[in-house]
C-alpha cells in the first residue's frame, strides 16, 4: 500500500518498489537521525502534538465550526479548497461532504510530515512554525497507489 504523505513524498508500506524505495530509505534515515538527535521523548511529543491537531480539526468539523476547522488546515490546502470552490474556506469546507473521521487510532510521524489514521478517515499533516496543520483529509487508501483525498493542498 502506498502512502502519499505530501505532494512530493511517497512511502511504500509493506513492499518497496521503483522510485518509492529511495524515498522510503531517505525517510527512514531522516526519522532515525531525528530520533538520535532529539531523543525518544521528542518523538512521542511530536506524535502527541499531531494527535492534538488532528483531534482539534475533527472536533471543529464535527461541530460544524468550519472557520475553526480551516484554522487547522495548511495554507496550501486552504488555497486549493477556496480556489476549487470559488468561496472562502469556511463556506467551501461546509459544502464538502467531509465527515468527522472518529477516534484517532494510529499516528505516524516522519520528520515534518505525519499521518493520522482515524476510525473512518486518514489525515496527513505537516509541521509549520505555527504547529501541525492538515494538508489532506478525507483520504482513503487505494491498492498499489497513493491515498485518494477529498481535500488536499496543491
Amino acid at each position: 500500500m502506498a502512502v502519499d504523505l505530501h505532494p512530493d513524498v511517497d512511502v511504500e508500506v509493506g513492499r518497496m518498489a521503483g522510485r518509492v524505495r529511495g524515498t522510503a530509505v531517505v525517510l527512514a534515515l531522516s526519522v532515525a537521525a531525528s530520533a538520535a538527535v532529539s531523543g525518544c521523548g521528542a518523538v512521542s511529543e511530536r506524535r502527541d502534538d499531531v494527535r492534538t491537531a488532528t483531534t482539534a480539526f475533527e472536533d471543529a468539523l464535527g461541530e460544524g465550526a468550519y472557520a475553526r476547522a480551516c484554522g487547522g488546515l495548511a495554507p496550501a490546502t486552504v488555497e486549493e479548497l477556496e480556489q476549487s470552490a470559488g468561496a472562502p474556506c469556511a463556506r467551501a469546507l461546509g459544502e464538502e461532504s467531509l465527515k468527522p473521521g472518529g477516534a484517532v487510532r494510529v499516528v505516524d510521524v516522519y520528520g515534518n510530515q505525519a499521518r493520522a489514521v482515524l476510525a473512518r478517515d486518514t489525515l496527513f499533516l505537516s509541521h509549520f512554525a505555527t504547529g501541525w496543520k492538515v494538508v489532506a483529509a478525507g483520504c482513503a487508501p487505494r491498492p498499489g497507489t497513493p491515498y485518494q483525498c477529498e481535500i488536499k493542498g496543491g
